[in-house]
């Protein structure tokens, strides 16, 4: 993003999910979901689900009287990850078992 740029009112967001395999190009059919009126250059997008395959983000600037262009589309990816505890491995306070950890302060 540039400096900040006075003449700059505010930024419009617009993603869209692609979800398929193989290498990140949009699926046109899936409508861009638009975030407006974005006052920094930073933003946080909440309601993300994990382990979608691809999303494609794009934004542009805009003032009082007309919008820029849109910015070349990112593809980002939300990855899901599994982890577990190993109980034979774990701090000898904490008991593991099978969805549940415990903290067990006299050490197991």
């Amino acid at each position: 993003m540039p400096d900040e740029d006075s003449k700059i009112d505010h930024y419009v967001l617009e993603y869209r999910k692609t979800n398929f395999e193989g290498p990140p190009r949009a699926k046109e059919d899936q409508p861009w979901m638009v975030v407006e009126g974005i006052k920094t250059t930073e933003y946080t997008l909440c309601g993300l689900k994990f382990d979608m395959k691809y999303m494609n983000f794009r934004v542009r600037a805009c003032n009082k009287a007309v919008a820029g262009e849109f910015s070349e589309p990112v593809t980002l990816e939300t990855r899901a990850f599994m982890f577990r505890l190993d109980a034979s491995t774990c701090h000898q306070n904490l008991r593991v078992e099978e969805l549940s950890v415990e903290w067990d302060a006299t050490g197991g």
